[in-house]
């Protein structure tokens, strides 16, 4: 039994770059543990010019990075609309429990700003020029996951796409061919929709604020979509970080993903030993493994 317990454990070091030292001298810390000892080395800072704040009617705010080596097409419209004033007056429009919280579409007869591009579909990008940390375990959406600069990543070895995790921000598009032109903009809020990787773009992810997106009343209309305009959650204002004065900048950091500390903490989601757990459960799935973030400062 202790000869089977170190293989495996020789055999998970292995699968997430750790030396099996690594794990043994701490096999009780759980991953919240892991990310509260991290050190400064492992976080990396959101860049301001990719930094969407987002302030609601009540006053809470929602912070967003996104993610142009993605998506840059979708991204640039999107910081677009946000200088335009597009977000600015407008409002989530639907909420559907266990799926997705979507905002932008409050009036269809709005103009939009000027400056927007049609984009290409932008589901996927080249695998080359990113350093995917794979994840050591079968997927039923991708032949391999794993993680890239700080997101969850699908891959076949040639495309590369990012997946629909919690958090992740993705843009609201009618039927094929269109793309969507990012006034629309959703957020999953609940169980992963893998099945809609590779067939909408993904712009980024909630990295601040996450809780006032996921706990907005349920709309009742078809797939969620609220019933009365009056039902609608407003928007106040949005805006991009880098815009601001540098001093009055919010600062959010995310954890780097080719970190040792993100090794031990993808690890530890796959096999938890700490106290309560009794069987590690051998096995994760990208979203899973949510890759840390924290406002800093």
């Amino acid at each position: 039994m202790k000869r089977r317990a170190a293989i495996a454990l020789s055999f998970a070091a292995a699968s997430f770059g750790l030396s099996p030292g690594l794990i043994a001298a701490a096999p009780a810390l759980a991953p919240a543990e892991i990310v509260a000892a991290a050190p400064a080395s492992a976080w990396r800072p959101v860049a301001p010019e990719n930094l969407l704040l987002m302030e609601m009617g009540d006053g809470r705010r929602v912070a967003i990075e996104l993610a142009p080596a993605f998506a840059p097409v979708h991204v640039a419209n999107v910081v677009a609309l946000t200088r335009g004033k597009w977000f600015d007056g407008n409002a989530v429009v639907r909420v559907q429990d266990n799926y997705v919280t979507q905002w932008g579409g409050a009036d269809p007869k709005r103009a939009r700003p000027a400056g927007l591009v049609k984009p290409p579909e932008e589901y996927a990008r080249p695998a080359s020029g990113l350093a995917l940390r794979r994840l050591p375990f079968a997927d039923p959406y991708a032949p391999m996951t794993g993680h890239a600069d700080g997101w969850p990543v699908g891959s076949d070895g040639t495309l590369a796409w990012l997946t629909h995790c919690y958090g992740m921000v993705g843009v609201g598009r009618d039927m094929p061919p269109d793309a969507g032109d990012s006034t629309e903009l959703y957020v999953v809020i609940g169980q992963s929709p893998r099945q809609l990787d590779r067939n909408i773009a993904l712009v980024g992810r909630v990295v601040g604020g996450m809780d006032v997106l996921s706990s907005l009343p349920r709309g009742t209309g078809d797939i969620g979509f609220y019933t009365d305009p009056k039902q609608n959650v407003p928007i106040r204002r949005a805006w991009i970080a880098a815009d601001m004065p540098a001093a009055e900048r919010p600062r959010y950091e995310v954890m780097r993903t080719d970190s040792p500390t993100f090794a031990a903490f993808a690890e530890a989601r796959a096999n938890r030993r700490d106290a309560f757990y009794i069987r590690p459960a051998g096995g994760v799935d990208v979203c899973n493994v949510p890759v840390p973030t924290r406002k800093a400062g």
